[in-house]
C-alpha cells in the first residue's frame, strides 16, 4: 500500500486495485476509509509525514466528513452526466464547457470557472457579491450569453448548490446543463487542472473578492496565451478564434 501512494495513487485506487489483482479473496480487500484510518494517528488525526506528501490533497490532517443523518443539499431536475450526447466525451464538437467554483478565505467569496473542453478556452465568472444561487445563475448566465450560440452546447458541473436555479440559466443562456456524480472530480479533468493553474493567480486562502471582472478577464487571457501539451503546444486563444471565424 505504501509504495502505492509513493506512486501518487489515491485510496480509492488503491482498493479498487486490490479488488482487480484478489478477485476470489475478499480478506485482500479494504474500503478507501480504512485505508485512510490506516494512515492517521487516531490520537491527534496526524498523517505520518513522509505519506502525508504523497496524497493528492497534501493535507497532515484529515477534513470531517458529513455527519450521519445530515442531509446533503439536491439539486432539483438535475441531469446526469451519464445523459450527455457522445460527442461531448471524445471532444470532437467544440461548444462543451466544464464548470465550477474555486473558493476563497472562509468560504466568502468565489470565482466562477468554465473551460471548454475541445480548445481549453476559459472565461472565469466575476460574482462580487457571493455565489449563492440567484448571484451565480445571473453571474453564469451573462457570461455565457457573451459566446455566439455555436459555442453553447452544453455545461457540466458539480452538484453545488449554487447551482441550484441551472433551469434558468439553461433557459436564459441557450445552453444544456448536466451535472457530475458526486465526489467524481474526474468527470471535469479539464475544469479541475484548469482550477490547478488558476491557483497560480488566486491562492487558496485568501479573499476573491478583491478581485474585479477586469482582473478576471487578465487571468483568463494569460491562460488562454499559454500553450498546451494536450493541444499540441498551439495556445486555446488560437483554436478558439479560429472556430469564431468559421
Amino acid at each position: 500500500m505504501e509504495a502505492d501512494l509513493k506512486k501518487k495513487y489515491s485510496p480509492e485506487q488503491i482498493a479498487g486495485r486490490l479488488r482487480v489483482e484478489f478477485p476470489d479473496e475478499p480478506e485482500m480487500r479494504v474500503s478507501p476509509e480504512t485505508i485512510y484510518q490506516s494512515l492517521y494517528v487516531q490520537s491527534r488525526g496526524a498523517l505520518n509525514r513522509d505519506l502525508a506528501a504523497c496524497l493528492r490533497t497534501g493535507r497532515a490532517l484529515r477534513q470531517p466528513c458529513r455527519k450521519a443523518g445530515q442531509r446533503k443539499n439536491r439539486i432539483p431536475g438535475m441531469i446526469n452526466i451519464s445523459e450527455r450526447p457522445p460527442e461531448v466525451q471524445d471532444r470532437a464538437v467544440p461548444g462543451h464547457w466544464e464548470g465550477d467554483l474555486i473558493i476563497g478565505k472562509g468560504n466568502q467569496s468565489a470565482i466562477g470557472t468554465l473551460v471548454e473542453r475541445t480548445t481549453n478556452y476559459t472565461m472565469l465568472v466575476h460574482l462580487p457579491d457571493g455565489y449563492k444561487a440567484e448571484q451565480m445563475r445571473d453571474a453564469l448566465a451573462a457570461k455565457i450569453k457573451t459566446l455566439p450560440e455555436a459555442l453553447r452546447h452544453s455545461l457540466t458541473w458539480d452538484q453545488g448548490i449554487e447551482m441550484q436555479d441551472w433551469k434558468t440559466v439553461k433557459m436564459d443562456a441557450g445552453i444544456d446543463i448536466y451535472f457530475c456524480d458526486p465526489h467524481s472530480p474526474w468527470q471535469r479533468g479539464i475544469n479541475e487542472n484548469t482550477n490547478g493553474l488558476l491557483r497560480q493567480y488566486f491562492p487558496k486562502g485568501t479573499d476573491l473578492s478583491i478581485h474585479s471582472a477586469t482582473d478576471l478577464d487578465w487571468v483568463a487571457q494569460e491562460l488562454n496565451d499559454r500553450p498546451r501539451k494536450r493541444l499540441e503546444f498551439r495556445k486555446p486563444i488560437e483554436l478558439i478564434e479560429e472556430l469564431l471565424l468559421q
